[in-house]
């Protein structure tokens, strides 16, 4: 059996990190591995991997919808059947987000252990803080712990479970719950969360949404980050009012540029004030708090 890798050659990072958001986030269906790596400075090449060729004339047009100048013409060829998510991973460098590090296992003798060092290898689940909608909400995280004692966190949509851990790591008495709608990502972040002795102190749960006992139990959050997509976000706003305690903060992640003023309008009809918005190469962060 033979797989397809599409590539796609970038300009600069900024486009590439654009691109391979594009290709995790939006695409359909969604590729298993995306891998952004230097190809002639100051070059970079964006690799995905599929189990069949997607429609290539459709992904150039949505290419170059993105907006971005020095986005090449994607072209395919045909691989072996392999792990690429695994194989693509090994790559990433360690990304540092305030008081955050996040490495792979391939990283681990070169960086300094300690509070702030979480290490992800994702597998098949989304989030290793390469993508900018995870580096935005690690950020989030920190500048909101250095200010406020969170005690009840929930990481809607977790993923690998790398927000959780962080929010776990900086919040040692809080209790913090995980969930995910892919039983495959509840189970990776689980074990990303043991890799990190942070097991005892999150628990996952597999859920569409907060449709789950653990999260629907009277008690109220006074942090949720939800890193997912601009639609369902949009039909969760009154769902997650009710979840958020008074004076909760709300970090809103996973929406393009062009998609964060459409969110937020919903998130104010529900009762919620905007913190502080943030744009990361063509992705938009939103903290929000209850009015």
């Amino acid at each position: 059996m033979t797989q397809s890798k599409i590539i796609i050659d970038c300009v600069d990072f900024d486009a590439a990190r654009s691109v391979a958001g594009y290709l995790e986030q939006i695409l359909v269906p969604s590729p298993h591995a995306v891998t952004v790596f230097e190809h002639g400075p100051p070059a970079q090449r964006v690799e995905a991997y599929f189990d069949a060729v997607p429609d290539m004339e459709a992904l150039a047009t949505a290419l170059e919808s993105i907006g971005k100048q020095g986005i090449g013409a994607p072209h395919v060829e045909a691989i072996p059947d392999e792990n690429w998510v695994t194989i693509s991973q090994a790559a990433l460098p360690p990304i540092v987000a305030g008081r955050f590090t996040i490495h792979g296992s391939h990283d681990r003798d070169k960086v300094a252990q300690g509070p702030g060092a979480i290490e992800i290898d994702a597998g098949e689940a989304f989030g290793t803080a390469h993508h900018a909608t995870t580096l935005g909400c690690l950020l989030a995280i920190d500048r909101l712990t250095r200010r406020h004692k969170f005690t009840r966190v929930l990481d809607l949509g977790c993923g690998s479970g790398v927000l959780a851990i962080a929010a776990a790591r900086v919040l040692p008495h809080a209790e913090v719950v995980a969930s995910d709608i892919d039983a495959i990502a509840t189970e990776v972040a689980a074990s990303n969360a043991r890799i990190n002795r942070m097991a005892r102190r999150i628990r996952f749960v597999t859920a569409t949404g907060l449709d789950h006992s653990e999260l629907r139990d009277g008690k109220r959050f006074d942090l949720v980050i939800a890193n997912i997509l601009a639609r369902p976000l949009i039909e969760l706003a009154p769902k997650l009012r009710a979840a958020l305690a008074a004076n909760g903060r709300l970090v809103l992640s996973g929406l393009l540029v062009g998609q964060a003023a459409e969110v937020f309008a919903n998130y104010r009809h529900a009762g919620f004030i905007l913190e502080k918005r943030e744009d990361i190469v063509g992705w938009t962060i939103l903290t929000l708090r209850v009015a």
